[in-house]
């Protein structure tokens, strides 16, 4: 699937004469010739700077000539070379597979790759000094006591920066600056920033002997050394982590880099915690809040192979890994793995494919894995290692359902009797509970009493939200924000503005009221807004310094809470509407999620879930724990249906600030659409989501049998119909929302 003119060029090829293909980060489907000049050596991966009408662009050498039309004469030269290493050719392969699966030009998955800004010139030196032999002749010059505490610190023969130096000793930097003029200290470049490589060879904790079984066998994949795909398939609190620690373990033993993704950066911090405990050096870590400064550091340190363990967001996918050995997919069912925007690509299966492309294991890693995970090791394309037991003898939670039109709340209120009593009698015992909502700020509609009016956003098709703790409305989809108007926008009724239903803040003035001496902590992306925040949230729950935790999907996975007993989940119906063909199957994994939360130690756990429809499949599997029995009936209604992972999608969103323009680029399309055996186009329609960020959404989507070639039967539609004017096409292979 790599493009014909993409080579490895193992030699250079700098004869003047010799033209080059040249990949840039740009929307362009194919790459441009230039001139190799005289004296100019070039590799094919080789980062080179080069000449695009007025302007100075980045690209990369990708092989030979492609070919063009232009003669050798008429084609301009590259400029220089970058300083930065060369990118790997597994890396350049699978750029361009991605550009062919998900139908975008080369140019713009390069840019993931590379758009790192600064990160292709290399940093300034960083300056050292050492202390210079024999300086404590009599012939030398005078050493005051501050001049001999800096000489002290570096007694050991290690080198300082001067500030640092100045820092360590308690002096100034005229001291310092002293020392370097009468010849006491030498100056020196200190190398490039890179991790420290942990130690692989270190004992980890002892393990269960399901865990020992599977540990054996992921290191096993890492010491053949080639492609293999495990599922790592374990209960909440089975002690996953532990287990492909031990893979990486393997892997840094073999001096070979590592790549581990989470799908969320407040997973991080207790995670960060356990590798540095295991390996007594901490990774890498790549994700969208690093500062500009760390970004370039890590990206160079990957490169050049400095740095053995990245952990990352899906992003991270896309370091260019000159030895990679091994990559773990942890949570692999997680819907934030897929990239929404821009490139469309789910990063479970791109890790896949970067693994088979790089002949290197890979591992999945979850206690609810994908149904497209699952059928893959069904049709024994992937390996798989259960953990059926949680570690240390721990049980998994009871969990119970309220049916809310039998035990209601009191009026005004949200938590049913039961749920506050059991809230309660946990608070009493000095135990930790969790209250789960997926829904941010106060209330999710604000309407008036007086007109019905509901507070809508004036870019989306989406009510305002009420976060009462900002006082402002705000719209979850383009950030549109608002006071609470004094009076109804529409019928100007003053004070007539309501809040209706509850999101995590309602709930925690619920609670505050149930129980005023409870120390409250609302857990949500608008609270924990980086990895620093939930470090710190973390450090007090351990502390014991929460007592309740509310909050969004972010509290259900990945954390352990040896004194959380307790969860309480307020509308577990929530994510069961709406028309997705995954509702069910997401709604199943969420809870099970959340519910691993409670009883992770020696003490047991509870779950109550909320619901309106206590009789709803996914209800009744989650109070059985059957995940067998729910999993074979969501299979095989996928399967009647034909499906993923029966059957392929890909979804065609069209959007225009003119409306009427969006919907004729979208009937012209389903004039052309494509017909014939196991092919079928559902729409054109407007998106549930008719308008976002202020333009208007039309969708089509493609659906057909697995062994159609999608990406072929668009590349024909697509081209047949010609673009139109400020109406914008995005392609999404294998959707995983609807909206």
């Amino acid at each position: 699937m790599v493009p014909p003119h993409t080579s490895s060029m193992a030699e250079n090829i700098g004869d003047p004469q010799h033209i080059v293909g040249v990949l840039l980060p740009l929307p362009l489907g194919t790459t441009y010739d230039y001139r190799v000049p005289d004296g100019l050596g070039v590799v094919a991966g080789d980062f080179v700077e080069v000449p695009l009408g007025s302007r100075r662009v980045a690209g990369v050498v990708w092989g030979p000539s492609s070919g063009g039309a232009v003669a050798a004469n008429r084609l301009k030269a590259i400029i220089r070379r970058l300083d930065a290493p060369a990118m790997p050719e597994a890396m350049r392969r699978f750029v361009d597979w991605v550009a062919r699966y998900t139908l975008n030009p080369p140019g713009l998955v390069l840019r993931m790759a590379m758009g790192v800004k600064g990160a292709l010139e290399a940093p300034k030196p960083r300056i050292a000094y050492r202390a210079v032999p024999d300086v404590g002749s009599e012939a030398g010059p005078r050493l005051t006591p501050a001049r001999r505490r800096v000489l002290a610190v570096l007694a050991d023969g290690r080198m300082l920066p001067a500030s640092e130096l100045a820092l360590a000793a308690g002096v100034g930097a005229g001291v310092v600056h002293g020392l370097i003029e009468v010849g006491l200290l030498a100056a020196e470049s200190l190398p490039e920033a890179g991790a420290a490589w942990p130690d692989g060879a270190g004992a980890g904790p002892a393990l269960s002997p399901a865990q020992a079984t599977a540990a054996k066998a992921l290191r096993a994949a890492v010491t053949a050394a080639t492609w293999s795909a495990t599922l790592l398939d374990g209960v909440t609190g089975a002690g996953k982590t532990e287990v492909y620690f031990e893979a990486v373990a393997e892997a840094l033993a073999q001096r070979r880099q590592v790549l581990v993704l989470l799908p969320e950066i407040a997973l991080t911090a207790q995670w960060l915690d356990r590798f540095t405990r295991r390996f007594a050096a901490a990774p890498a870590v790549w994700h969208s809040d690093l500062g500009a400064a760390e970004r370039r550091a890590t990206w160079r340190a990957v490169a050049a192979g400095r740095t053995p363990v990245v952990v990352g967001a899906r992003s991270a996918l896309f370091l260019p890994f000159p030895d990679l050995g091994l990559i773990v997919v942890d949570e692999e069912h997680e819907a934030a793995y897929k990239q929404e925007d821009g490139v469309t690509y789910h990063a479970r299966d791109m890790a896949v494919v970067r693994a088979r492309l790089a002949d290197i294991p890979v591992a999945l890693v979850s206690a609810t894995p994908a149904l497209e995970t699952l059928a893959n090791v069904a049709r024994g394309r992937y390996g798989v290692q259960h953990l059926p037991d949680r570690h240390g003898g721990a049980r998994l939670p009871e969990i119970a359902l309220i049916d809310m039109r039998l035990e209601p709340p009191e009026s005004g209120r949200f938590l049913s009797p039961r749920l506050v009593a059991a809230l309660q009698a946990a608070l009493v015992e000095g135990e930790q509970a969790m209250l789960f909502l997926n829904r941010r700020g106060y209330a999710p509609l604000t309407l008036c009493r007086h007109c019905g009016h509901r507070l809508c956003c004036p870019n989306c098709t989406a009510w305002l939200v009420e976060h009462r703790y900002l006082a402002r409305l705000q719209c979850h989809h383009c950030g549109y924000s608002i006071a609470l108007p004094p009076a109804c926008p529409a019928c100007a009724a003053e004070a007539s503005l309501t809040a209706c239903g509850p999101g995590v803040e309602r709930i925690a003035e619920e609670v505050a009221a149930l129980a005023p001496e409870a120390r409250v902590a609302i857990v949500t992306s608008d609270t924990v807004t980086g990895p620093r925040a939930a470090s710190e949230l973390i450090r007090r729950i351990e502390a014991r310094e929460i007592d309740v935790l509310i909050g969004t999907q972010m509290l259900a996975k990945g954390h352990h809470f040896p004194l959380l007993t307790l969860v309480g989940v307020v509308d577990a119906d929530l994510g069961l509407g709406g028309g997705d063909l995954r509702a069910g199957e997401r709604t199943f994994q969420l809870l099970s999620q959340v519910a691993g939360r409670a009883g992770r130690a020696d003490r047991p756990g509870r779950v109550f879930l909320q619901t309106w429809e206590p009789e709803h499949p996914v209800m009744r599997a989650l109070a059985a724990n059957d995940r067998a029995g729910f999993l074979a009936a969501e299979g095989e209604g996928r399967r009647e249906a034909g499906m993923p992972p029966y059957g392929r999608l890909a979804a065609l969103i069209l959007s225009s600030p003119d409306a009427g323009a969006a919907e004729a680029a979208a009937r012209a399309l389903a004039r052309r659409a494509p017909h014939g055996a196991g092919v079928r186009v559902l729409g054109p329609a407007p998106a549930p989501l008719a308008v976002l960020r202020g333009a208007h959404r039309w969708r089509l989507l493609l659906k057909a049998e697995r062994d159609i070639d999608i990406q072929a039967t668009l590349r024909d539609w697509l081209a047949a119909v010609p673009p139109q004017r400020r109406v914008r096409l995005q392609v999404d292979i294998d959707p995983m929302s609807f909206l």
